[in-house]
């Protein structure tokens, strides 16, 4: 006779419930059935799309937090650079203030970027030992809980209970992981690479005014290069975000320049009233 899903099973029994073998807890429930067995699975993309599904997506945000760190270094170390300049001209300034700006903005979206992931992972890594910890004491719930997962996503009752009882008997920890929790197991965030990602795009961004800033012409047309090189640079970095993400090219591209040269004037009136109260 079959056994209603979440009623007690006897030990080392296992249970079955609409046709499908639901193993007992005391043999590690789902996670004890998939011990052993090959998890590994690859899909063939279509003839148009020539990466592998989810690696382009990942490629993708990478490029795309990039794009943003290296626009965050354009903008944050001309301002530094042009707020300084404000209020005192000097060349001395100009460099300390950018290396100044360079070095504590890079190490701040380092850190920044190390703890924000950090946190995110340890989550995952929790909901992930809470998951297994279910899978193998509470088997039939979760059975039940895939099954109304995949009926909320259109199938009818048996189909998402056969769909969910195969989807464990293969992997039941990445199942739950990725159609609940939204979570890939084999893909959790490295800190120490978002860290050094961010730290690189800043640097690459933040260099730029501040090279600029140190050719030797006279003041007047050294600010006058950082400015043009930073709007030539927001251009470009805007252009790219509207590729990115499939936004009109040239709102983009005007909203990030005037950010950007926004940032710029207020630097300077900042700068300009602080060095005359000085």
């Amino acid at each position: 006779m079959a056994r209603k899903a979440g009623e007690a099973m006897a030990d080392g029994e296992d249970a079955s419930v609409d046709g499908i073998v639901i193993p007992p807890a005391s043999k590690g429930g789902w996670i004890g059935a998939n011990h052993g067995k090959g998890q590994d699975f690859t899909v063939t993309p279509h003839p148009e799309e020539p990466h592998e599904l989810g690696g382009s997506s990942d490629r993708l945000n990478w490029l795309r937090a990039g794009v943003l760190g290296a626009n965050d270094g354009i903008v944050s170390v001309a301002g530094t650079i042009i707020g300084v300049a404000g209020a005192d001209p000097s060349p001395r300034s100009l460099l300390t203030a950018g290396i100044a700006a360079l070095a504590a903005g890079a190490f701040s979206m380092a850190g920044g970027e190390y703890v924000s992931v950090s946190a995110q992972k340890d989550t995952e890594k929790a909901l992930l030992a809470k998951e297994r910890w279910e899978l193998e004491t509470m088997p039939a719930d979760e059975l039940d809980e895939l099954a109304q997962i995949y009926e909320s996503k259109g199938m009818t009752a048996p189909t998402a209970r056969r769909a969910a009882a195969e989807a464990m008997e293969h992997d039941a920890l990445r199942a739950h992981a990725v159609d609940e929790l939204g979570i890939d197991p084999d893909q959790l965030t490295n800190p120490w690479s978002a860290a050094f990602s961010s730290f690189v795009a800043f640097v690459s961004g933040g260099i730029i005014p501040l090279l600029f800033s140190l050719i030797p012409v006279a003041f007047p047309l050294r600010v006058t290069l950082v400015v043009v090189s930073v709007a030539l640079a927001l251009l470009l970095t805007g252009a790219v975000s509207a590729q990115l993400g499939g936004a009109a090219r040239r709102r983009a591209i005007a909203r990030n320049v005037l950010m950007g040269l926004g940032t710029m004037v207020f630097a300077w009136a900042v700068g300009a009233l602080f060095g005359t109260i000085a």
